[in-house]
């Protein structure tokens, strides 16, 4: 599944925005943040509120490593990581 962070019309909201570009930074990155607490929610079976921090990262930890072992079509989180040098070794 993937997932949409930001859509065409929420980005140009936050480009018409009277904002600096650090803060349209942020705003983007807040919004899509939001959305994906809400995924990591829903797919936890509980809510927002409720999520911990704990469970942010074993959800991480999980897509990361579905990522790993079934390719990136199978994670939610579609960044392609292989040129990255600091991933965990197993």
């Amino acid at each position: 599944m993937s997932l949409q962070f930001l859509t065409e019309a929420e980005s140009a909201a936050v480009d018409a925005a009277l904002l600096t570009t650090p803060e349209k930074f942020l705003t983007r990155l807040t919004l899509s943040t939001g959305k994906l607490l809400v995924y990591i929610a829903r797919d936890l079976g509980t809510s927002v509120e409720e999520l911990d921090n704990q469970q942010i990262i074993a959800w991480f930890e999980a897509d990361s490593k579905r990522k790993q072992l079934e390719g990136i079509e199978a994670s939610v989180l579609k960044w392609d990581a292989k040129n990255l040098t600091d991933l965990p070794k197993e």
